[in-house]
């Protein structure tokens, strides 16, 4: 797999959707129909100045499939840059536990893509 950022993206471990989850997933696009069996939420680095090698971090939701399959180009949800790696990784965390307990839908998704 081939994606802009491949060397600064660090994907976490693959979660089942959840039944109001795919639901919500399946109203969204039809698109991610065929990736909609798991979540897959990674940490995207983007190189912000070239003299000082510092990146800013987004959190982004892809819909997957059971073998990590996805569509790196259509994020279910990105988050706004963050600077701090460390932030980045908690709010991952906090992603996960909602999507473990089957409420990404109910999280107020304010950049979901849509």
């Amino acid at each position: 797999m081939n994606f802009p950022n491949y060397r600064d993206f660090y994907q976490k471990a693959l979660i089942p959707i959840g039944s109001a989850d795919q639901a919500e997933l399946t109203s969204a696009e039809s698109d991610f129909e065929s990736f909609s069996t798991h979540w897959l939420i990674a940490l995207e680095g983007e190189l912000a100045t070239k003299p000082n090698e510092y990146y800013h971090w987004k959190v982004k939701i892809f819909p997957s499939n059971s073998e990590g399959t996805f569509s790196w180009n259509k994020p279910f949800y990105t988050s706004t840059e963050m600077e701090s790696f460390d932030n980045a990784i908690e709010v991952s965390r906090t992603f996960e536990l909602y999507s473990k307990n089957d409420q990404i839908h109910t999280t107020n998704l304010q950049e979901k893509i849509c």
